[in-house]
């Protein structure tokens, strides 16, 4: 159906015209259109019969524009779109994008957790992955549960170049141009000013813990974008397996260690915690919720170039707790 989309104005001409499905088939055939049986284009216009109007479609990308930043390209935003109940058509959303904002038009064109994963959507036939350290404990826990596997035939994982990596982790360039990258320039920005000394444990923590906030923010839109954005095919359904047979991480790293004799590298803290006590975190964590009680702001603005929400909340963040400590 994705081949109708150049044709969705003319379609819904036809159909506010008065023209049955047979007739509006006839004329797409005529006009030259691919794939457009009967079947084909009942099917289009049951799935867009709720589509909004262009006006509504302009006002929905501008706002959701103002929150994605200038990265997300048709495919994405028809995605962010369908995550928060705007549906629309890719080539229509192209449209607005190259008309409301052409600037950010014209950048686009030049420019783990194991254990919930599995549980949610079930458990993989075959993991693949590069010759990378940092997925071993991955790799342990999909053998170990390889029997729970629907094809037992197919080896549990296979380890390949990364110039044969699957979709799944070319994903990544997208995360970090629409999530890590705006962070990382508001903070080298920083830096190169010389306003926050990073060698410093406290402002080391308040810059994690502000960080890793925003990301979370950037990196849930991401997902569902990426969830709700047209798929040109499925894949077929994972096997689901109960969750009581999925370890937690650390008891997962023990029995990889145990069993193979070497050490893992833990997750470790970045900066130090400065609070004394939970009721001095809390007294901070209130201070700052009263300055910014919607942190999702402050990353549309990073997306959109804009880091001086960034750079306040930042040192909002330090004063409340440097305050408290």
């Amino acid at each position: 159906m994705a081949a109708l989309e150049p044709y969705e104005d003319y379609i819904r001409e036809l159909f506010h015209n008065g023209k049955t499905h047979d007739e509006i088939s006839t004329a797409l055939r005529q006009s030259g259109a691919p794939k457009c049986s009967v079947m084909t284009v009942r099917r289009f216009c049951v799935q867009r019969r709720n589509l909004v109007s262009d006006t509504d479609l302009e006002m929905a990308v501008v706002s959701s524009i103002n929150k994605t930043g200038p990265t997300y390209g048709r495919k994405f935003m028809t995605g962010y779109l369908s995550s928060i109940g705007v549906h629309a058509g890719e080539s229509r959303v192209g449209r607005v994008l190259r008309d409301v904002h052409q600037p950010y038009h014209d950048l686009r064109r030049h420019v783990s957790n194991l254990e919930c994963a599995v549980v949610a959507n079930g458990m993989w036939d075959q993991v693949r992955v590069d010759h990378g350290k940092e997925l071993y404990l991955c790799l342990y826990i999909q053998e170990i549960l390889s029997r729970h596997r629907y094809n037992l035939s197919r080896q549990p994982y296979l380890q390949t170049t990364s110039s044969r990596n699957l979709r799944v982790e070319r994903i990544w360039p997208e995360v970090n141009n629409r999530v890590n990258y705006p962070l990382k320039q508001a903070l080298v920005h920083l830096t190169d000013q010389e306003a926050i000394d990073m060698q410093d444990n406290t402002v080391k923590f308040c810059v994690s813990n502000l960080t890793c906030q925003l990301s979370q923010i950037g990196l849930d839109r991401v997902v569902q974008s990426w969830n709700a954005h047209r798929i040109p095919a499925a894949a077929g359904c994972p096997a689901q397996i109960s969750e009581d047979l999925l370890p937690s991480a650390s008891v997962a790293a023990d029995r990889y260690e145990q069993e193979f004799g070497s050490s893992l590298s833990r997750e470790a803290a970045f900066g130090v915690d400065p609070f004394h006590t939970e009721e001095d975190r809390s007294r901070a964590e209130r201070d700052f919720a009263v300055a910014y009680p919607d942190p999702s702001v402050i990353f549309d603005n990073v997306v959109n170039n804009d880091h001086s929400a960034f750079h306040e909340a930042l040192f909002c963040l330090l004063n409340a707790t440097e305050r408290n400590v």
